[in-house]
């Protein structure tokens, strides 16, 4: 089930790419992987997903070391990254998609320093939904943010990452990614430097970030199935 459901987000990224002129190559699925079992993830493997994300640093510990075999995977933090969990994430992740606050930055580069780690990519989340549940830093903020993690070349900014809010209407839905994009544009024009990935777009909306400039959507539900808890 798993590799057919690849098969179909593929589909369906490609018809969206051809739909605003992108390369289907420009976009890259990465299995979002909350409460889902090592032997899931497997088999999402096998089907040819290579970038997997945990939301919990807690879960994480548990199973990335049991999947150290797959040796071209990338783990991505894609849930909200307390700093007392740093030491922990730095070691279990290539990527931090969820970098938000000055705090968590100095976390990062001290936690590598002391684990003798050299670089870890990261994201900039930009909370642009006005629900309180979601974390990001705030549109107004992502320059100076941005300018300040760009002084530590222990972190590889990449780009950056939202989670707009749950809304039915897709169309609701595009103005966070076109946000998102356009603030990705205006860094880039400031600091005169490529920001070159987007990570936005879920199960449900996937195709319409990739309309907008994802190139990187973060897959569960339409991969895996329905949570099992």
């Amino acid at each position: 089930m798993i590799r057919e459901n690849f098969e179909k987000i593929k589909e369906k990224i490609e018809k969206s790419c051809l739909r605003v002129g992108r390369s289907p190559e420009e976009v890259k699925i990465l299995a979002a992987t909350k409460t889902r079992t090592p032997d899931e993830i497997r088999e999402a493997y096998e089907a040819g997903v290579r970038l997997f994300g945990e939301n919990r640093v807690q879960e994480a510990r548990e199973k990335i070391p049991e999947l150290k075999d797959l040796r071209d995977a990338e783990w991505h933090m894609i849930g909200h990254l307390q700093t007392n969990k740093v030491k922990y994430a730095v070691e279990l992740f290539n990527w931090i998609e969820t970098i938000d606050r000055r705090e968590l930055v100095d976390e990062i580069v001290k936690r590598l320093e002391k684990k003798g780690l050299e670089r870890i990519k990261g994201l900039i989340e930009v909370k642009l939904s006005p629900e309180e549940s979601k974390h990001g830093c705030s549109p107004e903020k992502v320059e100076e943010l941005l300018s300040y993690t760009l002084e530590f070349p222990q972190i590889e900014i990449l780009g950056f990452m939202t989670v707009p809010p749950y809304l039915e209407n897709l169309e609701e839905v595009r103005p966070y990614f076109r946000k998102l994009r356009e603030i990705r544009d205006k860094m880039e024009e400031v600091f005169g430097r490529k920001f070159p990935e987007l990570s936005m777009g879920m199960s449900h909306d996937f195709t319409v970030a990739v309309e907008e400039g994802a190139t990187i959507v973060r897959i569960g539900t339409a991969l895996f199935g329905e949570r099992k808890y």
